[in-house]
């Protein structure tokens, strides 16, 4: 079985890397997706080396509030820490590079290529996150005397079925994983329905949660406001992470609030900032004025497109509303607690499959679900005409973000203890 898998992602492989060169976000680091690395990228000298991998920029943030309890518990420990994505890469080198002591590509998952990246990372402990369940790569870490751990482990329950059939294809990876830490007790359910060893299964909660530190002190960023073009006192409706087909929607919504509420100005930040001219065509073809934050608004346009990486939850602190995009299309929604740990009231629409827990965690506490744009139209127009509505759904929103954080330091407890039974 093992063998047929090892085969299989090879002949996949030679017709899906065309595209794979050549699409954003996964055409740069091409080497090292193939496990080959330049002399001093990777770190030396002594310590456990501990191997993070999160697919995207995303994943990486949920990542990041282990890292610095990792490096607390064992201060002289080598973290590499890798992505999927150009966008991931990004967001690490720009934002975690200080934290880690490696940002680098995971490797394809071919037989080959992970065993030369397992090689010359020589972790003690691999790390996967959420669903990144590489077989070829979990097996090479084994084969070299790593331990191998899942955080944040999630596996959909519409989809349990084509994990039966994958896992039974390829004997079931979930053997070689020594530790699952699950995000809530279904994800561990599911886990143990599809193999995984109930010893080895336990429930710790999202780091995600962690990473979205409440900042209830924090002074909103001048300089951000600056460049975005705001005017100090506007209020602000941030639509954040948004997606193909939902920026013509919310542009309407934001036609009808703005003759009732003249000062209010409109910050949209696609999900990918590579979309930004189209969002800027859309606003002017919606008869608006729009700027973008790259090039600091000079003309103070009402409506802004955030076409930078990394800015969002800082762009979060200046809102007065904020919608999440992702929620009126079937991907399946985008982070809602961002906003949220900053003290904002967060709006989302029907479709948040994704982030069930998210939206768990915010229902009937600052966060507000709507069915469709005139729902968000009517909602909006009745928070923006009582204001106090809107501080007390912020206040709400952030205590509880706070409530459920604390699953970085169960996962670091969990994974010590792993990496000390590699090392004793």
């Amino acid at each position: 079985m093992r063998l047929l898998y090892v085969l299989a992602s090879y002949l996949a492989f030679v017709f899906l890397f065309p595209a794979l060169a050549l699409m954003k976000k996964t055409r740069d680091g091409l080497w090292q997706r193939f496990g080959v690395y330049r002399a001093g990228v990777l770190p030396g000298g002594p310590g456990p080396r501990i191997w993070l991998h999160g697919a995207s920029a995303g994943d990486l943030l949920a990542l990041s509030p282990m890292i610095e309890r990792l490096r607390a518990r064992f201060p002289n420990a080598r973290v590499v820490l890798s992505t999927m994505t150009n966008t991931g890469a990004l967001m690490a080198k720009e934002r975690l590079a200080k934290q880690v002591d490696a940002v680098v590509y995971a490797p394809w998952d071919l037989y080959g290529a992970t065993r030369r990246a397992v090689a010359a990372i020589a972790p003690d402990l691999l790390v996967l996150e959420y669903t990144e369940i590489w077989p070829n790569l979990i097996r090479a870490a084994r084969a070299s005397g790593a331990r191998v751990a899942l955080t944040n482990g999630r596996f959909a329950a519409d989809h349990l079925g084509r994990y039966r059939l994958f896992f039974a294809a390829v004997e079931n990876p979930l053997r070689d994983v020594d530790l699952f830490l699950m995000r809530e007790q279904e994800e561990a359910e599911r886990a143990l329905a599809l193999g995984a060893s109930p010893d080895a299964v336990c429930v710790t909660g999202n780091t995600k949660f962690d990473a979205l530190v409440p900042q209830s002190e924090a002074a909103e960023d001048e300089g951000l406001r600056a460049a975005l073009g705001l005017e100090a006192g506007a209020r602000v409706w941030i639509a954040g992470s948004t997606h193909e087909g939902e920026e013509e929607s919310l542009l309407a919504v934001y036609k009808r609030l703005v003759v009732e509420v003249p000062e209010l100005r409109l910050v949209i930040a696609p999900r990918y900032i590579d979309r930004a001219s189209r969002v800027l065509a859309l606003i002017e073809q919606a008869g608006l004025q729009g700027g973008l934050r790259s090039s600091g608004n000079p003309t103070r346009a009402p409506v802004v497109v955030l076409d930078s990486i990394g800015e969002l939850a800082r762009a979060y602190r200046l809102a007065t509303v904020v919608f999440v995009g992702g929620s009126f299309t079937t991907r399946g929604g985008q982070n809602i607690l961002e906003p949220a740990a900053q003290g904002r009231p967060v709006l989302f629409g029907p479709h948040m499959e994704n982030f069930r827990d998210s939206v768990a965690v915010l229902m009937g506490r600052g966060g507000l679900q709507v069915k469709d744009a005139e729902t968000l139209y009517r909602v909006l127009s009745e928070l923006f005409s009582r204001p106090g509505s809107l501080a007390a759904l912020g206040a709400m929103a952030r205590t509880a973000v706070r409530q459920v954080s604390g699953a970085s330091e169960r996962n670091v407890e969990a994974l010590a203890r792993l990496l000390l039974e590699r090392r004793s």
